[in-house]
C-alpha cells in the first residue's frame, strides 16, 4: 500500500472536517473560554477511538488525545480560540453577525478542524496498513494569549514526541522554513494619589502621567533596537474623569525580537523605564509578565518532508465559486496591502507574477529557507524548542489578505473549509511518512539538536496558568 493510498481522506472525513470547522466558526470562543470547542474536538476523537485526557497542564480547555502504541510518537497540534470583536458574516463587505462579538479572524476554527482530520486520517492509516507507532492530538487553547502551548511545554507534554506537526491558515500553501519573533507581554500598572485636578492638584500624583512618560520613553527606545524588533502598547486604564487626578493607570505591552535573549534585554529596558517614570511622578510601578514565547526553531528536514506530502496531495481544489468569492473579498483590500504581502513572501519571481493575477493560490509553492524571520509570534515556537517541529500554511483566504481581518473571517466561513481538508491530507500524509521512516526522524532530531545547541528550553512563566480570562491582569 502506498502512502497516498494509506492516507486517503474519504468523503466521510471530508464532511467531518467541514462540519467541525463550520460549528467552530459559527460559535467562536475566546482564549481560555473554548469549552464547547474543546468538547466538540475531544468527543470527535473519542468517537474515533482515541483515548482523551482533558484539563492538562492546569488549563481547563486543553486536552491530549492518543491512538496507537509505542514509538515513533507523532504529535499534531490544534488551536481553536477566536479573536475579540471580529464577528463577520460570509459576505464581501464588513458586516458583523453580532456587533462586538468574537470571530475567527486568525482561522483557528480551520486550524482545529484540519488538524483533527489529519490526526484521524493518520489513525485510520495506522489501522489499515498495520503501521506501528502513536499519533497524538494536542488541543492547545489560547494561542492568541500566548498561553496554551507554553504551559503544556513547561509541563513536559511534548517531551516524548519524535516530531510535531502544525499548520496555520494563510494565503499560500507552503512549508515553513524560517523562524518568527519571540515575544514578551507585559502589563504595567502605576499607582498614584487621587485629588481634585482643579482645586488641589498639588495633592495628587498622576498615575496617567507616569504611563504617558513610559510610552514616551518607549518611543525614544525605537531608535536603539534592532530593525526586526517590534514594540507595541495599548492603554488599558487611564482614569475616568478629567477633573480627578488618576490614582491608577495601566497599559499592555508587547516586546518582540528575533531571539529569546534579545526579548529579555528589551523587556528589562522597559522595566527600567517604568521605574524611571514612577520616580519622575512619585508613583509606584508594577510590571507583570503576562506571557512569554520563544522564536520558532526551524527544521529543514521536516519542511522537506511536508513539501513532499504537498506534492503528493496536489492542489487544494478550489472551484469557480471559491475563486469568484475570493476575488470579491480581495477587491475590498488596498492593492498596496496585497502587493506588499506578495513581495515579502520570499517567492521566486515567476511565482510572484502568477500570484498577482489570481485571488486564490491553489498550488503549493516553496518559500525562502531558514534565513527568513516572519514578523509574527506563536507559541508553536515553544514546542519547536522541545521537539523537532514541522509547520506549514494553507490558503484559507485570498492572496495578500492580512490575518485578523474581517475578510479572513468571511473566507473562513466559506472556501477556507476546503483548505482545511487540504491541510488534513497534508498532515496525515506527513505523519504516516514519518511513522514509517526512522531515518528521517533521526535526521530531524540531529538538525534540531544542532540548531538548539547547548541552549535548553526554559520558559519565564513560573506561576500557575490562568484558569479563565478573569485571572488576566487586564
Amino acid at each position: 500500500m502506498s502512502t497516498q493510498e494509506a492516507v486517503e481522506i474519504g468523503e466521510e472525513l471530508r464532511e467531518l472536517v467541514g462540519d467541525v470547522a463550520s460549528e467552530l466558526w459559527e460559535r467562536p470562543e475566546l482564549g481560555l473560554e473554548e469549552h464547547e470547542s474543546a468538547r466538540l474536538l475531544s468527543e470527535a476523537l473519542e468517537e474515533e477511538g482515541f483515548s482523551v485526557e482533558r484539563g492538562v497542564a492546569g488549563l481547563p480547555t486543553a486536552f491530549v488525545a492518543e491512538y496507537g502504541s509505542g514509538e515513533p510518537v507523532i504529535g499534531v497540534l490544534g488551536e481553536y480560540d477566536a479573536l475579540p470583536e471580529m464577528s463577520q458574516t460570509v459576505a464581501a463587505r464588513k458586516e458583523p453577525v453580532e456587533s462586538g462579538a468574537p470571530g475567527h479572524g486568525c482561522g483557528h476554527d480551520l486550524f482545529a478542524a484540519g488538524s483533527l482530520g489529519g490526526a484521524i486520517g493518520a489513525k485510520r492509516a495506522i489501522e489499515e496498513a498495520g503501521i506501528e507507532g502513536t499519533v497524538r492530538f494536542f488541543g492547545t487553547p489560547a494561542e492568541e494569549l500566548g498561553v496554551g502551548k507554553v504551559y503544556m511545554a513547561r509541563d513536559g507534554l511534548f517531551d516524548d514526541l519524535s516530531a510535531a506537526i502544525s499548520w496555520h491558515p494563510g494565503w499560500l500553501a507552503s512549508a515553513t522554513r524560517g523562524s518568527c519573533l519571540a515575544v514578551d507581554s507585559l502589563h504595567v500598572t502605576f499607582e498614584g494619589t487621587a485629588s481634585h485636578a482643579a482645586a488641589v492638584p498639588e495633592a495628587g500624583r498622576s498615575a496617567l502621567d507616569a504611563l504617558h512618560l513610559l510610552d514616551t520613553g518607549i518611543e525614544f527606545m525605537r531608535e536603539h533596537v534592532p530593525d526586526s524588533a517590534r514594540l507595541h502598547y495599548a492603554v488599558t486604564g487611564g482614569g475616568g474623569a478629567p477633573n480627578v487626578v488618576p490614582a491608577e493607570a495601566s497599559g499592555l505591552y508587547y516586546v518582540r525580537a528575533e531571539s529569546r535573549e534579545e526579548v529579555g534585554r528589551l523587556t528589562a529596558w522597559i522595566e527600567e523605564a517604568a521605574e524611571g517614570a514612577a520616580m519622575m511622578t512619585q508613583t509606584e510601578a508594577t510590571v507583570d509578565l503576562v506571557n512569554s514565547m520563544h522564536e520558532l526553531l526551524p527544521n529543514e528536514t521536516l519542511a522537506d518532508r511536508v513539501e513532499e506530502a504537498m506534492a503528493s496531495v496536489g492542489s487544494v481544489g478550489f472551484d469557480e465559486e471559491d475563486h469568484a468569492f475570493a476575488a470579491e473579498l480581495q477587491s475590498t483590500l488596498d492593492p498596496e496591502t496585497v502587493e506588499t504581502a506578495v513581495a515579502a513572501a520570499g517567492l521566486e519571481e515567476e511565482v510572484e507574477e502568477g500570484l498577482r493575477g489570481t485571488a486564490l493560490a491553489d498550488e503549493p509553492v516553496r518559500t525562502e529557507g531558514d534565513e527568513g524571520v516572519g514578523s509574527y509570534s506563536t507559541d508553536v515556537g515553544d514546542v519547536s524548542w522541545v521537539v523537532p517541529t514541522a509547520q506549514f500554511r494553507a490558503p484559507t483566504w485570498p492572496v495578500g489578505t492580512p490575518a485578523h481581518s474581517w475578510q479572513a473571517v468571511a473566507a473562513g466561513g466559506d472556501f477556507g473549509r476546503q483548505a482545511a481538508v487540504y491541510a488534513a491530507r497534508v498532515i496525515a500524509t506527513t505523519a504516516i511518512d514519518l511513522l514509517a521512516d526512522p531515518e528521517t526522524l533521526a535526521a530531524a532530531r540531529e538538525e534540531f539538536e544542532e540548531r538548539r545547541g547547548e541552549r535548553e528550553y526554559e520558559t519565564a512563566m513560573t506561576g500557575a496558568p490562568p484558569a479563565d480570562r478573569s485571572e488576566l491582569p487586564y
